[in-house]
């Protein structure tokens, strides 16, 4: 993942925070439900955000289980591993969060 990729969704989850800010701001519920309202737009954006890495590790784990089964011979794991690292690189990049 990228600097940039990582970027954008902290500015799309600043956005939703912004906007349920400003959403509370001229609602008329009580202080507890404005914080409520803040906390459920952070939740829902990174939730959002990161539904594609989630999906990734999801099928990381099922090639891993299928590699640990044992019935894979050495190259078919190591095949199988390589695809599934092709489809997903940004799931496995080690670069900086922030």
């Amino acid at each position: 993942m990228s600097s940039q990729d990582n970027a954008d969704r902290y500015i799309s989850i600043a956005r939703a925070c912004l906007k349920a800010i400003n959403d509370t701001a001229t609602d008329s519920g009580s202080r507890e439900e404005k914080i409520q309202a803040v906390y459920q737009a952070i939740d829902d954006a990174f939730q959002a955000e990161f539904a594609e890495q989630r999906q990734a590790v999801a099928v990381m784990a099922s090639v891993l289980e299928r590699i640990a089964s044992g019935k894979l011979s050495a190259d078919e794991a190591a095949t199988l591993a390589r695809i599934t690292l092709d489809q997903h690189p940004a799931a496995t990049d080690q670069g900086q969060v922030h």
